[in-house]
C-alpha cells in the first residue's frame, strides 16, 4: 500500500509525498506555486471522475480523446466546508449521433457513480480519526 505524508517546509507550507516518489506543494492561497488543501480536494474529485470515465470514453471516442474536467465550489467560511462542488466534463461529442451521445452520457455518469472513490466518499461522508503522536518521548 502506498504511504502518504506531508512535511512542513515553512509557515503554512507543506510538501505532500508518496512512497512512490510523487510530490505536491501545498500552502496558503497567498503563496505562489502551491495548491491549497481545498484545491487538492477538488482536483482529486475531478481526476477520479476522469479516471472512472476513461475506459467507456476510450471505447466510444478513441484512445486519444481530449477531455478537460473543470471543478469549482466556494467554501462556506462560517462552517469551513464546501457545501457544493460542481464538475464539468468537456468533450467533443460532435461525431456521435444523438442516440450515441445520450448513451455516452449515461455510461459516463454510471461509471463515475460506481467507481469514483473520491466522489463516493464525499457524497456519503466519512469518519476521520486524528491523533497527535509525540515522537520526542521514549
Amino acid at each position: 500500500m502506498t504511504e502518504l505524508w506531508v512535511e512542513r517546509t515553512g509557515a503554512r507550507r507543506y510538501t505532500g509525498r508518496s512512497s512512490r516518489g510523487a510530490e505536491v506543494l501545498i500552502g496558503s492561497e497567498d503563496v505562489e506555486g502551491v495548491f491549497t488543501p481545498g484545491e487538492l480536494l477538488k482536483i482529486a474529485l475531478a481526476a477520479c471522475s476522469g479516471m472512472a470515465s476513461d475506459q467507456p470514453l476510450r471505447r466510444r471516442l478513441g484512445d486519444d480523446y481530449p477531455a478537460t474536467i473543470r471543478v469549482s465550489g466556494a467554501a462556506d467560511r462560517e462552517q469551513e466546508r464546501y457545501p457544493l462542488l460542481e464538475e464539468k466534463l468537456e468533450l467533443d461529442l460532435s461525431g456521435l449521433s444523438e442516440q450515441e451521445r445520450d448513451r455516452v452520457l449515461t455510461v459516463v455518469q454510471r461509471a463515475i457513480d460506481q467507481v469514483c472513490t473520491v466522489g463516493r466518499t464525499l457524497q456519503s461522508g466519512t469518519k476521520v480519526d486524528f491523533e497527535v503522536v509525540d515522537v520526542g518521548r521514549d
